[in-house]
């Protein structure tokens, strides 16, 4: 019997397409990967990779070992999370993984809450823009901005995000507005679609990945900005600008792998943002399969 850790080795390999992206993966250096596979190949007596100079590819019986090998890794994940679920103890460590701007202004007040009401209970609160793997438990739950379609998953409506352009008065003071500039994303997001729509034509001179840095950007005078609102108070030093346009909000979603919902740690975490947003929110979450 092959050694699992070997396999698995081999799996990332196939997944990341190469030796050092599989090595990131795993959290081991590169020769690590590389030592492992090499070890594989001796124990099947197979040959597994082509080395071509400093490229690396696999042969087509280790394209066929790798499948294999992610379907057994897939069923061992699955065999965790089952166990997991299957929990009835208010402790252990529960992850979140949300967008940055959102898990510190709207997350962290109710997570820390709770977890000063069950001290045996870890809240990791991930902030991060990434869409992460619930399946490979990268995190336990997902707060995420568009809804997931794949995956077996269970998906909450906690509320509305909404969003609105901003600037600054200085700018707006000097600036008629056939002559505004927009601050943009570098994404094909729903914002972006937006901004795009609004600007009708006129320029998008900067471009920022986060809504934090879209708010820095209207704060220096880049122009208007696409900013939650829920990042906007009245030291903020911005003001909002009537473009004529609807309203625009984004969904906010929970997300969790159908076998870790019924775990006793998750439950109480997914019911106090349920909670959370309710407040802010009445009426707003709704739980679909």
């Amino acid at each position: 019997m092959p050694d699992w850790e070997n396999i698995r080795h081999l799996a990332a390999l196939a997944a990341g397409g190469s030796l050092s992206a599989a090595a990131r993966a795993l959290g081991v250096d590169h020769a690590t990967v590389a030592r492992r596979v090499a070890a594989l190949e001796q124990e099947l007596s197979l040959k597994l990779i082509d080395r071509r100079g400093r490229r690396i590819a696999l042969t087509a019986e280790g394209e066929r070992i790798a499948g294999l090998a992610g379907a057994m890794e897939a069923a061992a994940r699955g065999m965790e999370r089952i166990a997991a679920g299957a929990s009835g103890e208010l402790s252990g460590e529960v992850t979140i993984s949300a967008p940055p701007a959102l898990a510190a202004a709207m997350l962290t007040a109710p997570l820390a809450a709770l977890g000063r009401e069950h001290p045996a209970l870890t809240i990791r609160l991930i902030g991060e823009t990434r869409t992460i793997s619930l399946d490979r438990r990268e995190a336990d739950l997902a707060v995420r901005l568009t809804r997931p379609v794949v995956g077996d998953l269970t998906v909450t409506r906690l509320g509305a995000m909404p969003f609105r352009f901003y600037a600054s008065p200085d700018y707006l003071a000097r600036t008629p507005a056939e002559a505004w500039r927009f601050v943009g994303r570098d994404d094909h997001s729903a914002q972006q679609r937006h901004i795009e729509t609004v600007a009708a034509g006129r320029p998008i001179g900067f471009v920022g990945s986060t809504s934090e840095i879209h708010r820095a950007a209207a704060l220096a005078g880049a122009g208007l900005a696409l900013v939650p609102d829920f990042l906007i108070d009245d030291t903020t030093g911005l003001v909002a600008v009537e473009t004529g346009a609807p309203p625009f909000a984004l969904d906010i979603w929970l997300v969790v792998h159908t076998d870790l919902k019924t775990a006793a740690r998750i439950r109480v975490v997914m019911d106090r943002l349920r909670a959370a947003f309710a407040v802010s929110s009445p009426a707003s979450a709704r739980t679909c399969p």
